[in-house]
């Protein structure tokens, strides 16, 4: 069930290093969110602090309130463990777990919470996610071949069906099409925007035009300057920050005065 997002004062610390700060936003559930910004600006920083993946780096900490349909996922009684649970990740690069078979791979997630599965309960997930990812019919054939075995491409959409396998709320992409070829790249996209009915996803992009494309809301963040603290400048829906930005580094940042 896709969750709304209400991220409050936000500040994201590397030991005494303020790496994102002041950052208030909302995402709609049942959306893509963009973040846009020059590289160094805490757009990866901002996104993992979404499922708690921040305060993982020793010293890292995060002040401020990241609610989850109301629920601060920062709270005292709140387990991270869960919270990673109903807010799944997908990184830059495909990282199916070279040892394990695709269907292997789209079970992980389940299989570490210690979710015991029937053989055909098991075959009907993997079949399942791998439909919902896409990629069902590209390896129907030799699941039980290893993940690393797929092109770039088909290994980024199993790892995107590792992430919605265990059901979350909220998807986190961080720039998950830089390392994939053009084609590759416009079937993670069209993958959004139908994962995009169920799910909340939020993607991290350096492209502009992938940005314009997939996404129904776009967030600029930005930096003063080395050993800044990265801020958010401004955030609307994708087609007013392309077509109308309020602030002038917005308008210099997309049409590449910068960054």
């Amino acid at each position: 069930m896709a969750k709304r997002i209400d991220v409050n004062n936000l500040n994201a610390f590397y030991g005494k290093f303020l790496a994102v700060e002041g950052v208030s936003l909302s995402i709609e559930p049942k959306s893509v969110t963009a973040l846009i910004g020059p590289s160094g600006c805490g757009k990866s920083t901002f996104i993992r602090t979404i499922n708690r993946m921040h305060e993982v780096i020793p010293g890292a900490r995060v002040e401020g309130e990241v609610l989850m349909d109301g629920i601060d996922l920062y709270g005292t009684n709140v387990d991270p463990v869960a919270v990673r649970r109903h807010v799944g990740m997908v990184f830059q690069r495909p990282n199916p777990f070279p040892t394990m078979t695709i269907a292997e791979n789209v079970l992980a997630g389940i299989r570490l919470n210690n979710r015991r599965l029937p053989k055909d309960q098991a075959e009907e997930i993997v079949e399942g996610t791998l439909r919902a990812a896409n990629l069902w019919d590209e390896v129907k054939d030799r699941l039980e071949r290893p993940g690393s075995s797929l092109s770039g491409g088909q290994q980024q959409r199993l790892c995107i069906a590792r992430a919605i396998a265990v059901k979350p709320d909220v998807i986190l992409m961080d720039e998950p099409c830089s390392a994939l070829d053009p084609i590759s790249t416009l079937a993670i996209e069209d993958l959004m925007a139908e994962l995009k009915e169920n799910y909340t996803i939020v993607i991290v992009t350096h492209n502009m035009q992938q940005a314009a494309r997939v996404s129904d809301r776009t967030a600029f963040f930005n930096i003063a300057g080395a050993g800044k603290p990265g801020k958010l400048v401004e955030m609307n829906a994708t087609s007013v920050i392309f077509s109308a930005p309020a602030e002038k580094a917005t308008e210099d940042y997309i049409s590449g005065r910068f960054g």
